[in-house]
């Protein structure tokens, strides 16, 4: 191996253009594949950038020719050489024009043969890829899905501060609060016994923010959150973070949907519509089954419950009965696709959500098959027809249940499942929604109490401001969901400045007085001083990169993910840590039994 010596490099790959060619150039990078020819030796070099040819030939200095024979896959070299035209074109690459005849040639280190070919499409699990990730990065889709978040997040940047936010970083190790997700915790050496979280989000620092005259917040803030992973879930993740002061919910809106068509614009070549569309939360979930509705197709959720509601087919009344719901999707034109077979295929779909089953009525021109409608009168199943629209080569899928969460839950699934499946919906439309008017609290039968559907700080539509304690469950939250195809994006709400109205709010979140000046007494406290009114919202940065990148997981645009362990292969961490380590944290380990 050879050091660079005086040797710097004066181009990146692309950056050698048929304009320099007659001209000396230095390139340097990893070898992506060599071709041993014999007479002449072809090599491509990887850089940060792209990929460029590099020829040896009868021309090249012979002690330069036998070292290039010596290349393999992933050297790092550095080769200084004259731009010819190539004979042979690669319409594949930028640089496939030209090549670089090598004149000099250092090899700066050497490599082994690699678990797996540093290509895209190489069929490797994705455990191997990611215990030796620094070598998956070098993939041209993972590198250039790394290049396109940094374009993104620049965008971002830039657009923020033209509209005069200021980026403000908040602490990293701060207090336990928990009231919503799991806490990761970090034990103290200087106060034994005590410990930091690490912040599941900036909100309570934002909202001090706001609290101490900055009217304009943003950060790409780093959150933790200790649940359980799923394909755009990681336990750390970015969020673009935003606080702003004296403004309304529109306020808010407008300048984040700005946001997007700037960044969709500048990245993508993309225009995309402003103002996005407003649903309300009753609506989606009436309509779609769901708080984040795919909006790209149809086959909107119908609630056929007053069409049945005297029927004797005891799965449908038993539902109604009990205060629950009778609801259908209609499949338009896919009785020839949706079989018999089929239909107990998507029956374990709607069980993942709680359904019991899934009823069905398969109309062609040649018959009627149907699971339910022989229990029902000529005038119910004429009538259920109608309100769902139903015709020749339709089918109709029912759900009932004495929860309306499981229904919508299970229908909303499933026309989800049905549009991937035969193609419903165009993959390159960007279909963006605000849903509005979330619940302020929700139920929760583990816990027997109320919980705040979005957090204790969200301020009630001031319509329902005289329920918040006489009924809480019909209050309404004065916040709002981005959603695109489907993906939540994006959330956040205006936040209550009123500290009688905070103190209601965790009156009825079950908070004794002890807890909330606990938990949190300091934002009380600042509230005291003059708070104005404010609100924000916070965008998952990996689901939009993953979204835009037309990418299947946030893993493929994290330069080092964890898997559903919560483990990072690569490193091998969580580990093992030495006992003189925990002595000085006043830690002993336990057996998990």
């Amino acid at each position: 191996m050879e050091t660079m010596g005086t040797m710097r490099r004066t181009h990146y790959s692309v950056e050698v253009t048929p304009e320099l060619i007659g001209q000396e150039v230095i390139v340097a990078g990893h070898i992506a594949k060599n071709r041993d020819l014999g007479a002449v030796v072809f090599c491509d070099v990887r850089d940060t950038q792209g990929i460029i040819q590099i020829n040896f030939n009868d021309e090249c200095p012979r002690d330069v020719f036998e070292k290039a024979k010596s290349l393999r896959s992933e050297y790092v070299v550095m080769a200084k050489g004259v731009v010819a035209r190539r004979e042979s074109v690669n319409k594949d690459i930028p640089t496939g024009e030209i090549e670089i005849l090598v004149k000099e040639l250092k090899v700066l280190s050497e490599a082994e043969t690699t678990p797996f070919e540093i290509k895209d499409g190489v069929n490797v699990n994705d455990e191997l890829k990611l215990k030796y990730r620094y070598l998956d990065l070098r993939r041209p889709q993972v590198h250039d899905g790394l290049i396109f978040r940094h374009k993104v997040v620049k965008i971002v940047r830039d657009y923020y501060d033209a509209h005069n936010f200021i980026e403000i970083e908040t602490p990293i190790l701060c207090k336990s609060t928990p009231e919503g997700a799991r806490d990761y915790v970090v034990p103290s050496r200087v106060q034994p016994n005590k410990f930091y979280a690490l912040p599941q989000s900036p909100q309570l620092y934002k909202q001090l923010l706001m609290l101490s005259g900055y009217d304009r917040y943003f950060q790409i803030a780093r959150c933790f959150r200790d649940e359980d992973l799923r394909a755009d879930r990681q336990p750390e993740f970015t969020q673009i973070d935003l606080e702003m002061a004296y403004v309304s919910q529109d306020d808010i809106m407008t300048i984040n949907e700005g946001l997007m068509k700037k960044v969709f614009k500048e990245v993508m070549n993309v225009d995309i519509r402003t103002p996005f569309p407003r649903m309300t939360w009753k609506d989606a979930m009436n309509n779609y089954g769901s708080d984040k509705p795919d909006t790209r197709f149809d086959m909107k959720l119908c609630d056929i419950s007053e069409c049945v509601k005297n029927t004797e087919f005891s799965v449908f009344k038993n539902a109604i009965d009990r205060g629950g719901s009778v609801r259908c999707i209609v499949a338009k034109n896919l009785a020839d696709k949706l079989t018999r077979k089929e239909i107990d295929k998507l029956t374990d779909v709607v069980k993942t959500y709680g359904a019991k089953g899934l009823a069905y009525t398969r109309i062609t021109a040649e018959n009627t098959t149907s699971s339910y409608e022989k229990f029902l009168t000529e005038e119910e199943i004429a009538a259920v027809r109608a309100k769902c629209g139903a015709e020749t080569n339709d089918v109709i899928l029912v759900v009932a249940s004495e929860k309306n969460k499981v229904v919508w839950a299970a229908l909303g699934a499933l026309r989800l499942h049905i549009a991937k499946k035969f193609g419903l919906y165009d993959a390159d439309r960007y279909n963006f929604l605000w849903v509005t008017e979330f619940p302020l609290f929700d139920w929760s039968e583990e816990e027997n109490r109320y919980v705040a559907e979005h957090h204790p700080f969200t301020m009630p539509m001031e319509e329902d401001l005289d329920k918040v304690e006489s009924d809480p469950g019909v209050c309404r939250a004065q916040a709002y969901d981005m959603v695109l195809n489907g993906i939540e994006l994006g959330g956040g709400s205006i936040r209550i400045s009123n500290p009688e109205i905070q103190k209601k709010m965790f009156k009825v979140l079950g908070f004794t007085e002890e807890r909330m000046t606990n938990n949190f007494g300091f934002l009380i406290d600042a509230y005291k001083y003059g708070a104005p009114p404010h609100g924000g919202m916070a965008y998952g940065l990996d689901r939009l990169i993953m979204l835009m990148a037309k990418k299947d997981s946030i893993r493929d645009v994290i330069a080092f993910p964890k898997v559903q362990t919560a483990s990072e292969l690569m490193t091998g961490c969580p580990s093992y840590i030495e006992q003189t380590q925990l002595d000085e944290l006043y830690l002993d380990l336990i057996e998990k039994k």
